[in-house]
């Protein structure tokens, strides 16, 4: 799942989610890998990412900055969780 990269515009909305975004880019920045996997988790139960036809994306990791870029990977299939 290698990442896409792009220059974003926020739409009414999004300020909703802005400081889980900060909170996801401070954890990634700090290396806190868990703190990032949590927030991830937030935005994926809080936010859907669409393919250009409007179907849904089954997995997907979404990061959007400060600065107006976005960063996401996406996998077409959902993940097979396996609990141990």
């Amino acid at each position: 799942m290698p990442w896409t990269h792009a220059e974003v515009e926020a739409l009414p909305g999004f300020d909703e989610f802005r400081p889980l975004f900060r909170e996801q880019e401070r954890a990634v920045d700090a290396e806190d890998w868990e703190r990032a996997d949590a927030c991830c988790t937030q935005i994926c139960g809080a936010l859907t990412l669409t393919f250009p036809d409007g179907g849904p994306v089954a997995e997907f990791m979404l990061r959007i900055h400060d600065d107006g870029t976005a960063g996401w990977r996406w996998h077409d299939e959902p993940f097979d969780v396996v609990n141990q």
